[in-house]
């Protein structure tokens, strides 16, 4: 048996609709540069908040 790394959803009026699950983009980010930049932002916001 082959492998499959697709996902079938039903659609809604024809047939099934794949999604792959290997999605390729520019930017690459896992989810712990996207807290890391989050918790950035919030200590610039109350460094703001003391200088202001």
């Amino acid at each position: 048996m082959a492998k499959d790394n697709s996902v079938n959803l039903p659609g809604g009026f024809g047939g099934l609709t794949r999604f792959s699950e290997e999605y390729e983009s520019k930017f690459n980010l896992k989810p712990t540069h996207v807290i890391v930049f989050i918790i950035l932002i919030v200590m610039f916001r109350v460094f703001l908040g003391v200088i202001y």
